[in-house]
C-alpha cells in the first residue's frame, strides 16, 4: 500500500481503536490563539473599518422579510445556524448570532477561504510574477525528479484554480507526513489535467505554496499589506502546515463582517475605497464559469476558486457545513452565513433557504416606506435568536400556578447541583476527549483522553471539571443560557459555550445533559451523564456527527488506488456494515466512571444513590 494510503488507513484504525495522543504522522504544534475581543489596533484611525448600519427599508428590503428569513433558518435543525449577516449597498441591514453563538465572533471558514487564496493569486499575476499557464512542476524546481516531471508535466496554475489538476494526493494525504508539497508532487493522477472537475483542497494549498515559493512570504504575510490592512481586517488567523506554509484551502478564522467585505470587494471589481486591491480583469476572469461541476455539489459551475450561483451573475465563496459568502451583483447584496449544518456543498438546506428569500422572485426596489412595526418585529426576532428575550413576565397567563412550577424546577435544580458538588469520578476507559473527532483531525490536535470527571458548585452555579491528559478543563454549566469559557487543548485556545439540563430517566436515575458548543467552529460536543449509586455513565456524541464522517469515509471508495480498492472490497463483502458500526461507536462512545473520594473513601462507598422524585 502506498505511503499516503497506508497513513490514512492507520489514522482511521487508530481513531476507531481509541488511541490517544498524536495518533497521526504529522508533527503537532499549537497555533490557534484565543479570539481577540476589542479593537486589535486601537491606535489606528481607520480601525477595523466597520460597515455602515442601516434600516432595511432604507435599502429597499422589508424588515418583515428578514424576520421571516431568520425564523426559517432557526426552524431547521439540520441547518444549525450560528451567525447571519445581510448587506445591501455596502450597508448592514441585518446581523444576528443564534444563541449561544455571539454575533461578530470569528468563525472557521473551511473551504470559504479558497476564494481568498484565489484573490492572492490574482494579485501575484497582476504584479507580473506569475502566469496562469506556468507549469506547477517548474515552479518547484528543487523538488523535480524523473517521475514527477513525466506525471505532472501538464498541470498549470490555472488547473489548480479550477480544480482540474486530477492529482490523487487530496485532503486525506495531509495525515501522511509533514511535507505536503512533496506528497503532492510525487502523487499520481486520476484523470487528464484540465479535462474534469475534481474537487481537491490540496490544489488550494499548492497555490499558497506557490505564493511562498515565488515571494518568500507566507500567504498571510503576502496578504497583510495588500488585503487585510487596506480593508481593516484585523481579527484574522490562518493555520499553517508543519512546514510553515499557509494552508490556503482551509484553516482560516474570519469574522462575518470581514467576510462580507470580501464579497463587496468582488462586487466592486476588486476596488476598496478607491484603491484597486485585486486587478479588475482578474475579478472578471475569476467570476466566469470555467468548468462544469457535479450536480451533487452545484448546478452552476466553478470559476477561479469560487462557485457560480443560481441568480444572474451571482457567486459564492463556499465552505462546508454552512460557511458562505453569497454575492448578488444585480442586487448589490451580500449574505454571509456561519453554521454547523450536516451538508458539505452548495446543494443543501441552508442555501435552499437563502435561495427562497434572495433569489427566485426577490426583486427589491431601491427604497421602501418606513415600517416601524416591521422593524420592531425584526428586532424582537433578533433578540429572541440571540437569547436576549429569555425572561418570564412577572405573572404569565396561568398566574401564580406557573410561577410556582418555575420555583419548584429551580429548587430541584439546586438540590441536584448540591448533590454533585465535590464529586469526582475516575473513568474506566480514558480515550475520549472533549474536542469533537472532526476537529481533532482538521487541526491535527488529538486528545490525550479524559481520565476523570468532577463537579464543583458555587451557590447556584455548577462547574464540570474534565481531566484530559495533563490539562484540567473547568467549564461552568449554564442552565438558562450557555456560559462561554476559553479552554486550552494542548495549548490551542477555543471558546466553548456550555449549557446543561437536568432530567430523570425511566429508571429514576438523575441525568445531566450538556451541550458544548465550540463557538468558533461548526462542531458541538454532546454529553449525557447518568448517575447511579457511585457510578457515572457518560454517553458522548458530536454534531455534525456520524453522518458527515461516514460520508467522508465513503468518499474514499472514489479515490482509486489501493485505498479505494480496500474500501470497495469492504463494502462489496458486506463488511461495510461492521465498519459503520465501529465508526458509530467511535463517534458515540459510552464510558463508565467510578466515584472516588480521597478524603473518605468509606463514606463514599456507603453514600445512598440519588433518586429523583420530581420530573423537571
Amino acid at each position: 500500500m502506498a505511503k499516503t494510503e497506508l497513513a490514512v488507513a492507520e489514522l482511521i484504525w487508530n481513531i476507531i481503536a481509541r488511541k490517544t495522543g498524536n495518533v497521526g504522522k504529522v508533527d503537532f504544534f499549537p497555533q490557534k490563539p484565543a479570539f481577540p475581543f476589542g479593537n486589535t489596533f486601537p491606535e489606528r484611525e481607520d480601525g477595523q473599518q466597520p460597515l455602515e448600519r442601516a434600516v432595511p427599508e432604507s435599502q429597499g428590503v422589508s424588515s418583515a422579510h428578514l424576520a421571516a428569513f431568520l425564523k426559517d433558518l432557526a426552524l431547521h435543525e439540520n441547518v444549525d445556524i450560528h451567525q447571519i449577516m445581510v448587506v445591501r449597498n455596502n450597508k448592514v441591514i441585518c446581523e444576528c448570532g443564534f444563541e449561544p453563538y455571539p454575533a461578530g465572533m470569528w468563525h472557521a471558514s473551511y473551504s470559504m477561504c479558497k476564494s481568498v487564496t484565489g484573490m492572492a493569486v490574482g494579485m501575484l499575476i497582476g504584479e507580473g510574477r506569475l502566469r496562469l499557464q506556468d507549469k506547477v512542476i517548474d515552479l518547484f524546481g528543487g523538488k523535480k525528479n524523473l517521475l514527477n516531471i513525466f506525471r505532472l508535466k501538464d498541470i498549470t496554475v490555472e488547473n489548480l484554480l479550477t480544480m482540474t489538476s486530477c492529482v490523487s494526493f487530496n485532503e486525506t494525504g495531509i495525515v501522511s507526513g509533514n511535507d505536503w508539497v512533496r506528497g503532492y508532487l510525487e502523487s499520481g493522477l486520476i484523470g487528464v489535467p484540465g479535462k474534469k472537475f475534481e474537487y481537491n483542497s490540496m490544489n488550494s494549498y499548492m497555490l499558497s505554496a506557490i505564493i511562498t515559493e515565488v515571494t518568500g512570504e507566507s500567504l498571510m504575510e503576502y496578504l497583510r499589506p495588500r488585503l487585510w490592512e487596506p480593508m481593516g481586517i484585523q481579527k484574522v488567523f490562518w493555520e499553517t502546515c508543519p512546514k510553515g506554509i499557509t494552508k490556503g484551502g482551509w484553516g482560516l478564522f474570519l469574522c462575518p463582517e470581514d467576510a462580507a467585505k470580501l464579497g463587496i470587494l468582488y462586487l466592486q471589481h476588486g476596488s476598496w475605497k478607491g484603491q484597486q486591491l485585486v486587478p479588475e480583469d482578474w475579478v472578471e476572469m475569476s467570476l466566469k464559469r470555467h468548468v462544469e461541476t457535479p450536480s451533487s455539489m452545484s448546478n452552476y459551475g466553478y470559476g477561479y476558486q469560487l462557485w457560480k450561483g443560481g441568480r444572474e451573475e451571482s457567486f459564492n465563496y463556499n465552505g462546508m457545513l454552512g460557511q458562505d459568502v453569497l454575492a448578488y451583483p444585480d442586487l448589490n447584496m451580500v449574505v454571509v452565513s456561519n453554521a454547523g449544518s450536516k451538508e458539505l456543498f452548495q446543494n443543501c438546506v441552508l442555501l435552499g433557504i437563502v435561495k427562497k428569500y434572495f433569489e427566485e422572485d426577490f426583486n427589491p426596489p431601491a427604497v421602501l416606506p418606513e415600517d416601524l412595526r416591521g422593524q420592531i418585529m425584526l428586532q424582537h426576532v433578533i433578540e429572541e435568536m440571540e437569547g436576549r428575550r429569555t425572561g418570564l413576565p412577572v405573572i404569565e397567563k396561568g398566574g401564580w400556578e406557573k410561577r410556582k412550577a418555575v420555583y419548584i424546577r429551580s429548587t430541584l435544580r439546586q438540590k441536584r447541583i448540591n448533590y454533585l458538588d465535590g464529586k469526582l469520578y475516575e473513568m474506566e476507559e480514558q480515550q475520549v476527549g472533549l474536542m469533537p473527532l472532526m476537529m481533532q483531525v482538521f487541526h491535527n490536535n488529538f486528545t490525550d483522553g479524559i481520565h476523570k470527571i468532577g463537579f464543583m458548585a458555587s451557590g447556584n452555579r455548577l462547574f464540570i471539571d474534565l481531566y484530559e491528559g495533563k490539562e484540567k478543563k473547568s467549564l461552568e454549566v449554564g442552565f438558562v443560557k450557555a456560559v462561554a469559557s476559553n479552554v486550552s487543548f494542548n495549548g490551542e485556545i477555543y471558546r466553548i459555550g456550555t449549557k446543561g439540563e437536568f432530567s430523570t430517566d425511566e429508571d429514576g436515575r438523575m441525568v445531566l445533559k450538556i451541550d458544548f458548543a465550540f463557538l468558533e467552529e461548526a462542531c458541538r460536543r454532546k454529553l449525557k451523564l447518568y448517575f447511579d449509586e457511585n457510578t457515572l455513565e457518560a454517553h458522548w456524541d458530536e454534531t455534525p456527527g456520524k453522518e458527515v464522517i461516514m460520508e467522508g469515509l465513503d468518499s474514499l471508495t472514489d479515490l482509486g488506488g489501493k485505498m479505494g480498492f480496500l474500501m470497495n472490497t469492504i463494502k462489496e463483502s458486506g463488511g461495510i456494515d461492521v465498519f459503520h458500526l465501529l465508526v458509530e461507536r467511535t463517534v458515540q462512545p459510552v464510558c463508565v466512571g467510578k466515584e472516588i473520594n480521597t478524603e473518605d473513601e468509606e463514606a463514599a462507598k456507603n453514600e445512598p444513590a440519588y433518586q429523583d422524585q420530581t420530573e423537571e
